[in-house]
């Protein structure tokens, strides 16, 4: 008797039991990771970054120019609060930019390591094996030759190599002897050379981040400056920079050489030509000073650093003495430029025990003849300087022990000053123009209108290689793109047909990884090179492009 078990289906899982649900913890795992680590990720987040960098053009950014993001804040009080919370100020250290940037740098690592063994082993391997109809690739040439088939084979590794293919033999093919070639690995190895340089890049960009700093300084005509935290206007270190322990080179300001177009008759009246500085460098104490050049563009290098001409304006010199004649301010005070004609704007804040004194200024370097309308500057040269002047009397609050922006003046615990009439005091002066202030409160010097120059230190340890990996993002992106990927085979089986005793079947196949325009090109170049390098030939027959098809049976 033959018994026949029954098939029952499974019992469900007990409750309780310790079998996962669905893909599991590990599986879920591995999922994000392959997702994460795909070239397409890759693809969307260096998208996703280059969009989330341009907020950094569209607002002011207090590493780069902290005065116009103070400036932000006073035209918008409303909006500028909660601009700053989303960290628009500081987009490049944003927690949001920092996080999809290091997506990006796992991402690429991922990503590439993985493609880059498996290249590596595939380059160790040999072409792949000849397909058993050559007719049916994209371009396919056949030819009878009178040569033995050894010979022919020959000749087509010799031809292959030369124009640079990895060759293999393939004796043993049931459908006649045959020479497989393949190159175009440059490709592929030039893909993961343009990933990895962006790797290089992002780690070079990572270790300037860590290890460089940024800072702005302006330097008076005449004065000097040291490369000390203290002396910078801004300063924006590395997380390991130490700032007591930066080069100690210093340089003087001896002349700042500005041309502008002087053309009225065409529309780039005014326009500026040339900026150069010149500078007496002193690259630690007790070295003998340098002279150098600094122009827009060829930086000044000292100390690691280089030193860039970022702008320039105008410094008036103005000596305020009090009502008993003593001298309480003397010095230059730099304007800000406003416009084009370089119309700029200034304060100078006068603290004094019988108190304290502040001051608008206006400076218009070319002063408009005519009185009838607002003053304005026509040319931004010094052909008619002229300064205007608002004052104010009250508390500064400068012991206050809050910084405050030394291009404002905070009018909130002050008067304006009136003239007799008791109208708002506003006054004009000239260079060497003296002003007595009036109820007794000192008077005004103009001395001279010097000019100023700014400056941008930048220490970037990581500069040579952040260059050297975009060199190699161009060599791998351009060998990606121009390189082809190609694949030919030769095969050489003894002829068929009464007429056909002795002669070889050659034929030529190839076939490209990607879209080639030359393959064609590529392909009857191998069997002419073959054809002429073979002793003999039968003259009468042609190479043919692919013969009617015959199904096999």
């Amino acid at each position: 008797m033959t018994s026949v078990q029954e098939r029952r289906p499974a019992l469900p899982e007990p409750p309780g039991s310790d079998r996962p649900a669905g893909l599991g913890l590990v599986g879920w795992a591995r999922w994000t990771w392959r997702q994460l680590t795909s070239m397409r990720t890759a693809l969307l987040l260096l998208m996703l970054l280059a969009v989330l960098a341009v907020p950094g053009s569209l607002f002011p950014q207090r590493n780069i120019d902290q005065v116009a993001v103070a400036q932000y804040f006073q035209d918008n009080p409303d909006s500028a609060p909660w601009l700053d919370r989303l960290s628009l100020f500081d987009v490049y250290s944003s927690p949001w930019f920092s996080a999809v940037y290091l997506l990006l740098f796992i991402s690429l690592v991922g990503c590439v390591l993985p493609r880059t063994k498996v290249h590596v082993a595939n380059l160790r391997q040999a072409p792949p094996r000849t397909p058993a109809r050559l007719s049916r690739l994209p371009e396919h040439r056949t030819v009878e030759v009178d040569a033995a088939p050894g010979d022919v084979l020959r000749v087509a590794q010799d031809v292959l190599r030369s124009r640079r293919y990895r060759t293999a033999d393939f004796g043993d093919d049931r459908h006649g002897p045959s020479m497989a070639g393949q190159r175009g690995e440059l490709r592929e190895s030039g893909n993961l050379l343009f990933h990895l340089a962006l790797v290089g890049v992002l780690i070079a960009v990572g270790i300037g981040g860590l290890y460089g700093y940024r800072a702005q300084v302006i330097v008076q005509q005449g004065q000097a400056y040291t490369n000390q935290v203290t002396a910078y206007d801004s300063w924006d270190p590395g997380a390991y920079v130490d700032g007591s322990a930066l080069p100690p080179f210093s340089f003087a300001l001896n002349a700042l050489r500005v041309a502008f177009d002087e053309d009225s008759s065409g529309n780039q009246f005014g326009a500026p030509r040339s900026f150069e500085a010149d500078v007496t460098v002193t690259d630690a104490p007790g070295q003998a000073p340098r002279q150098e050049k600094i122009r827009v563009n060829e930086p000044l290098r000292a100390g690691g650093a280089s030193v860039y001409l970022a702008g320039n304006g105008y410094a008036p010199v103005i000596t305020v003495r009090n009502g008993a004649g003593e001298v309480v301010f003397d010095q230059g005070t730099p304007f800000l430029v406003q416009d084009a004609n370089y119309t700029s704007t200034g304060v100078v804040k006068v603290s004094d025990p019988a108190g304290d004194l502040g001051l608008q200024g206006l400076l218009l370097p070319t002063a408009s003849e005519d009185s009838s309308g607002p003053p304005v500057s026509t040319f931004p040269d010094l052909r008619n300087p002229e300064v205007l002047f608002f004052a104010y009397t009250g508390d500064l609050g400068l012991d206050d022990g809050v910084p405050q922006n030394v291009y404002e003046l905070d009018t909130s615990r002050m008067q304006r000053v009136t003239d007799v009439d008791g109208q708002p005091l506003r006054f004009s002066m000239k260079p060497g123009d003296t002003y007595d202030l009036p109820n007794g409160l000192g008077s005004v010097t103009l001395d001279r209108i010097d000019r100023f120059a700014g400056f941008t230190v930048r220490h970037d340890p990581a500069r040579a290689m952040a260059l050297t990996f975009s060199l190699l993002a161009i060599v791998g992106l351009t060998a990606s793109l121009f390189v082809p990927r190609r694949r030919v085979w030769v095969r050489a089986a003894p002829a068929t047909g009464d007429a056909a005793q002795g002669r070889t079947l050659l034929e030529v196949g190839a076939l490209a990884r990607s879209e080639d325009h030359g393959l064609a090109g590529e392909a009857d170049a191998v069997l002419s090179a073959v054809l002429a390098r073979l002793p003999a030939r039968d003259t009468d027959q042609t190479p043919s492009d692919k013969p009617p098809r015959q199904e096999e049976p």
